[in-house]
């Protein structure tokens, strides 16, 4: 654990004690800083290629789609963590530089589906090659292949219950 980490810890636990809670408390905050790491780290990947996180995040759910990898802004939404508002903004975003296009469904012309461009499929899987490169690199050289593999189930046993209480 960092230093700073640690520092934080102590000074909760000594000025706040009626709230430290001793095992919790550093499994959150090394959670959240692990997080924090891993974001930082993909994010920087992603802007040498121009990209936002969420860019990042639309491009590659459409290049994950079997061809034409194309979906509805509303499946897109419900694939991501992201408001419909916020969604239109990144799409409008991608459609201006030429990495999605969208058409028109002949039934209902306002459903337009969002489909991957060549260009924008170019952009993504360099991308996605270089953020496993970097972040992957990282967490090879902290963590044995059984570290992550037992800290893929524990962090499974938090997304499945997602914090419904």
């Amino acid at each position: 654990m960092d230093h700073l980490m640690l520092e934080a810890m102590e000074q909760h636990q000594r000025n706040w004690p009626e709230t430290y809670e001793p095992v919790m408390m550093p499994f959150s905050l090394t959670l959240y800083r692990a997080h924090g790491i891993l974001h930082g780290q993909a994010t920087r990947v992603m802007a040498g290629f121009g990209l936002s996180p969420s860019e990042f995040d639309v491009l590659a759910s459409l290049r994950r789609l079997p061809p034409p990898r194309e979906q509805t802004p509303t499946q897109l939404q419900n694939s991501l963590l992201i408001t419909s508002g916020g969604l239109t903004k990144i799409l409008h975003q991608l459609e201006g530089r030429g990495l999605i296009y969208r058409s028109q469904v002949e039934k209902d012309r306002r459903v337009k589906p969002v489909r991957i461009s060549e260009e924008g499929t170019v952009v993504i899987e360099k991308a996605i090659v270089e953020v496993i490169r970097q972040v992957g690199g990282w967490l090879q050289e902290t963590l044995t292949e059984e570290e992550m593999v037992q800290s893929t189930a524990i962090m499974a046993k938090l997304t499945v219950r997602g914090g419904e209480r």
